[in-house]
């Protein structure tokens, strides 16, 4: 099977919110916890599968320590890696040979981007963007606003 059947079969499957804006390329919608949705793009090359998902963008406070704790983290993961685009956004990027794609290839590498960019997605959050959390905060609790979806980074208020 070629690896665009392969990616079709898979996300069809697993009921994967997906669109295809071409015959090279699926945008997938993965569902998470902390990172409510993950944008990714599967794009077919010639001879390589190239895999890219937004994770954050650019970073308004501690860009280095972001930076730093991407680095470290890259060292550890499994077929993806933390990158930066021009605009300093952050993003899981990799590359598989398509021979490599296989359906149990694609499950692994869409699990890794989900886990990563979910489970990293707070961290960052709290070292990139702590200022506006406060100020966020600051603004529900002036108005009456809800606060439940700021509840993790209560500890950056006191």
């Amino acid at each position: 099977m070629i690896a665009k059947e392969v990616i079709e079969e898979f996300l069809s499957s697993h009921d994967l919110d997906f669109d295809t804006p071409n015959t090279k390329t699926f945008f997938i919608t993965l569902p998470g916890e902390k990172k409510l949705e993950t944008h990714c793009a599967l794009i077919l090359g010639d001879h390589s599968l190239t895999i890219s998902a937004f994770v954050i963008r650019k970073p308004d406070d501690n860009a280095a320590a972001v930076h730093e704790w991407l680095l470290k983290k890259n060292s550890s993961m499994y077929s993806v890696a933390f990158a930066i685009n021009e605009l300093g956004d952050i993003y899981l990027v990799g590359r598989l040979p398509l021979a490599a794609v296989t359906e149990q290839e694609i499950d692994r590498v869409i699990g890794a981007v989900l886990q990563y960019s979910d489970s990293s997605f707070d961290a960052l959050l709290e070292m990139g963007f702590a200022d506006a959390i406060r100020r966020e905060w600051a603004w529900r609790v002036s108005r009456g606003e809800s606060l439940a979806n700021l509840a993790a980074f209560e500890h950056l208020i006191s």
